[in-house]
């Protein structure tokens, strides 16, 4: 399973409470539409901590890595690189 399709399940189960990859464009910001509060947006820090292996700084903590599955696919590739 590809980084996109891992952290797109994610969000999908745990704050869409689906399995339907069409509810959630990859694009689509996760405060614009509402999905993710700061408190589930810890929880999404974990997950990638966890799965990826990573350390999220508190300066990284910001839309422009984590707002959308495309921009945290693009950060995780970063700090894996």
């Amino acid at each position: 399973m590809s980084v996109e399709q891992q952290i797109h399940q994610f969000v999908l189960e745990n704050f869409l409470f689906t399995n339907d990859p069409t509810a959630l464009k990859v694009d689509e910001s996760f405060l614009g539409r509402g999905i993710i509060d700061s408190t589930g947006m810890m929880e999404v820090i974990y997950f990638l901590e966890d799965k990826f292996k990573i350390r999220i700084e508190d300066a990284e903590m910001i839309p422009e890595n984590l707002d959308s599955i495309s921009k945290i696919v693009q950060f995780v590739k970063r700090k894996t690189a």
